[in-house]
């Protein structure tokens, strides 16, 4: 295996250059690299080069355009991150709320194992999850001010504070653990099945962390799909022998998830923002069309229409 070594900014400029890249003001790019990080930015390229040729850009594919990808998805990655954080507390409250109201509001009465699923085959994935739980209560529960405050004054956290050392991944397996008529009270919120909430919280945990890393967000996939939706039929989303090409796994399929679990107001700020970008990026490319850029994503070309579906 070739190793890979130190380039200098120069050296990274040619390299990109030699792969067919148009290099308009060298200064400025050389400030972009350093800023930005050329592995970050290069990142980009697979959405400017053929099928043939991954090494090569597209003719006449300019520096700017290559930024200006980066920066499009800087800037959707924001918007997402931001929304999805609005539904991690929403779901945070929601259960907090319905199992102490339930189960009670110390640590020993709703983490009761005899309160979660009793199903044999999940009693391996019971104990599991609520041994992650302790271990927060242990490790960041006098880390953070608010649990702080709970242990030193009435030696116990109730589960509305404790959510806020819980991750949203953790919320999600917590959830799958729940009884099914309490993953039920939950997903009534949303007017969803409980099955089909447990699939949207995976799926929101992975966008998250792609978007808390900073990683690449625009053409991310996702191992699990969500189920068909009436969004799916409504936009008349193309379909091939495996069902719909679009919003399953891809960043149309968060799109969806939000238009169910965000409120209406949160959920037409997100999509106008998201518009905004995409004119702005349709803008700044021309070596590829924007519909290409679109499904890339994951996309339909009418995919804006989601907007004003009930």
């Amino acid at each position: 295996m070739t190793e890979k070594i130190f380039k200098t900014l120069d050296e990274q400029v040619d390299i990109l250059r030699n792969k067919g890249l148009t290099i308009k003001d060298e200064k400025r790019t050389r400030e972009i690299l350093l800023r930005e990080n050329y592995f970050f930015i290069s990142g980009y390229r697979h959405l400017f080069t053929t099928k043939e040729s991954k090494d090569k850009f597209l003719p006449g594919t300019t520096f700017e355009e290559l930024y200006a990808t980066f920066l499009f998805d800087r800037a959707i990655r924001n918007t997402f991150f931001k929304n999805i954080l609005i539904v991690e507390n929403n779901i945070k409250s929601i259960t907090s709320y319905q199992l102490s109201r339930k189960y009670g509001f110390k640590e020993k009465d709703y983490l009761d194992p005899k309160n979660f699923s009793q199903d044999s085959l999940q009693s391996r994935q019971v104990y599991d999850v609520l041994n992650k739980v302790r271990r927060q209560i242990r490790v960041n529960g006098r880390k953070h001010s608010a649990t702080f405050h709970y242990i030193e004054h009435y030696g116990y956290i109730p589960f509305w504070i404790l959510v806020k050392v819980l991750s949203f991944g953790i919320m999600a397996e917590f959830y799958d653990i729940l009884k099914y008529e309490d993953q039920e009270d939950i997903s009534n919120f949303y007017k969803i099945s409980p099955d089909v909430l447990s699939v949207y919280l995976s799926l929101l945990s992975n966008f998250r962390n792609v978007c808390a890393h900073e990683d690449i967000l625009y053409d991310h996939r996702t191992q699990r799909i969500i189920p068909d939706t009436r969004f799916h039929k409504s936009l008349n989303i193309p379909e091939d022998e495996d069902g719909y090409i679009y919003g399953k796994n891809d960043l149309f399929s968060l799109v969806i998830i939000m238009k169910v679990m965000l409120s209406k107001d949160d959920f037409n700020e997100m999509i106008d923002e998201i518009k905004r970008e995409v004119t702005i990026l349709d803008e700044a490319i021309d070596v590829v069309p924007l519909d290409t850029i679109l499904n890339r994503i994951g996309f339909p070309n009418n995919w804006y229409e989601i907007k004003g579906l009930e």
